[in-house]
């Protein structure tokens, strides 16, 4: 179901540039839909991988899961969603994420912020006013965001203190969203002092030698394993590279 979403998103994501939906991707979208819950308090959602690992497989990832398909229905032509057959599916999807958004770790409703951008009715104009002054309220003195501010519930597995500093995924998702947001009613504007300041701390710190951004694991320290480093760190520092990236070229 976790795959169902993705490649529905990415399928979609490919097909914008082209102005249709290519059969493989339809296909995805007709997937993706098939494996929609219908019922119980998590309709409207998918059922999500759950490894007990934030950001993305946790008990709360059902909602990350529910915001990547909204951005895959964002990427389909007008046409599309407007189809009959789909609508069912579509109010489901826009309840769920409109329901549950109270009782959800601010990383998650920062995602929604994302999605709002192109799907405004996800988001109230008093909601995103609220959440736009509790991002702000966790930015750094440095300009930058951190993961774990964002959801201080969570706890790493064995038992070592959350990194506290600015990371690349924090600070690049956060400055995506804010820039994204931009024409929403309320949303934030490109020369924002403290949108700058966010963007100058991803510029600031590009690692010179990888290209990339650094980002600790919410989930456990990363340990020497045989001269090597734990290779799942890689997860945390690709996710924040691709964050940075897409919100440094959004603001080109």
């Amino acid at each position: 179901v976790t795959e169902a979403v993705l490649n529905a998103l990415i399928l979609t994501d490919h097909d914008a540039a082209l102005g249709q939906l290519s059969r493989p991707t339809q296909d995805a979208l007709a997937q993706m839909w098939s494996t929609q819950l219908t019922t119980g308090p998590e309709a409207g959602s998918w059922p999500w991988i759950d490894f007990q690992r934030e950001p993305w497989e946790a008990r709360d990832s059902n909602y990350f899961g529910a915001v990547l398909a909204a951005l895959a229905i964002e990427r389909t032509p007008a046409a599309y969603r407007a189809r009959p057959d789909i609508q069912p599916a579509l109010a489901r999807l826009r309840t769920y994420l409109i329901s549950a958004y109270a009782h959800e770790p601010l990383l998650n409703r920062i995602d929604l912020l994302w999605a709002s951008a192109r799907w405004p009715e996800l988001m109230t104009p008093a909601a995103r006013t609220a959440l736009l002054s509790e991002i702000w309220a966790h930015q750094r003195q440095d300009g930058g965001w951190n993961l774990p501010s964002l959801m201080p519930a969570w706890h790493r597995r064995d038992g070592t203190p959350q990194a506290s500093g600015s990371d690349g995924y924090a600070t690049g998702l956060v400055t995506l969203a804010l820039q994204l947001c931009e024409e929403s009613p309320g949303g934030v504007s490109a020369g924002d002092p403290r949108l700058q300041r966010g963007l100058r701390w991803l510029r600031n710190h590009q690692g010179l030698w990888s290209g990339g951004w650094t980002t600790a694991s919410p989930n456990h320290r990363f340990r020497l394993i045989h001269r090597h480093y734990d290779i799942t760190r890689h997860f945390m520092d690709d996710a924040a590279t691709a964050y940075a990236v897409l919100s440094l070229r959004q603001a080109t």
